[in-house]
């Protein structure tokens, strides 16, 4: 067992060490084979750029200092968000979005999260517009506003910022080159990038399982799945992708589990008959995508995961490289 894995580590670390050969003689504009194009689409919220940072730290050694220093600021911000929203801070607190978190705002933070009426308000976030991570920052704040505090990987994944116009991710993986683009999710956004990828290998469509029963940031009349739905009709029924396969991301299901066992999938799906049931909802909704594909011969590849998850994250990335080599003719 120990030589294999000793194997394994020395296998991975040479793996590793040509992937940054290529990575860097991609940047300097060097030419390989073919190139995978990935599009990466979803609604806002749905965990596709979480999805791209979790590439990132898999394909490309994580995030530099740079980067990190970068992702600092904005997730001191989230937690001072996810503070105001949960106790509607704007009366409670005189506290801007851009205050630096010191010991006294720590101090204040941490009482407030122990209270148990704003845990009862953090449990019932689906009602409000509270992000499903605002656990993960509330119970690091000590960390959080140290003075010489670094962002770890996984502090930039659960970072929630909305992603506005077009950004690439770009590695060598599998004898190939691979580009990952991920577009702004919000309606605002949706116009700059539809009509601009007519060259894709596959697409990535991420939704949140878990938001069945909410509604959006932007009109809080309209349900999130339901968005989801409409959009992923959208790009599915459009001329550019005809011939571009689809693999189907079903994100966030290890929340979709829990809320399952409280809130009946019927309050967005009218037809839905399972109640409560982990399998029969998780059966019905990935039905609810499927079918929007009109063309049976187009290929639709579901997976699940949990984008805030690494293994989760490592193993579906695996067997989507998989399945893009083997569905495209290279």
């Amino acid at each position: 067992m120990g030589n294999k894995q000793k194997k394994r580590k020395i296998k991975e670390k040479k793996q590793k060490e040509k992937n940054e050969r290529i990575n860097k003689s991609l940047q300097e504009g060097n030419d390989f084979e073919k190139e995978m194009k990935l599009l990466v689409l979803g609604t806002g919220d749905s965990g596709k750029s979480t999805f791209v940072k979790q590439a990132q730290i898999l394909f490309k050694d994580g995030f530099d200092e740079k980067q990190r220093d970068l992702f600092k600021q904005a997730i001191r911000n989230n937690l001072i968000l996810h503070m105001k929203l949960l106790i509607n801070a704007k009366r409670f607190l005189e506290i801007s979005d851009r205050t630096q978190p010191n010991e006294q705002i720590a101090e204040t933070i941490s009482k407030l999260w122990a209270d148990s009426s704003v845990k009862e308000v953090f449990d019932r976030r689906s009602e409000l517009q509270i992000p499903d991570t605002a656990n993960y920052y509330l119970d690091a704040i000590d960390r959080i506003v140290e003075e010489n505090y670094q962002p770890t990987d996984m502090d930039i994944v659960y970072c929630r910022i909305p992603t506005t116009g077009i950004s690439e991710l770009q590695f060598f993986v599998q004898e190939h080159p691979w580009r990952i683009v991920d577009v702004g999710g919000q309606k605002s956004e949706r116009r700059k990038w539809i009509h601009q990828f007519d060259d894709v290998s596959m697409i990535i469509y991420v939704v949140a399982m878990s938001e069945y029963d909410q509604n959006l940031f932007e009109d809080e009349n309209i349900n999130r799945m339901y968005e989801s739905l409409e959009l992923f009709d959208s790009i599915a029924s459009n001329r550019i992708f005809t011939r571009t396969s689809i693999i189907l991301v079903f994100n966030k299901m290890d929340i979709f589990e829990e809320k399952i066992k409280k809130t009946d999938p019927k309050i967005c799906f009218k037809n839905y008959t399972g109640g409560c049931d982990f399998e029969k909802a998780k059966k019905f909704i990935t039905k609810q995508f499927i079918k929007v594909v009109k063309t049976k011969r187009r290929k639709v590849f579901p997976f699940y995961t949990k984008a805030t998850e690494p293994e989760s994250i490592k193993n579906t990335f695996e067997t989507i490289i998989e399945t893009v080599l083997e569905n495209t003719k290279i």
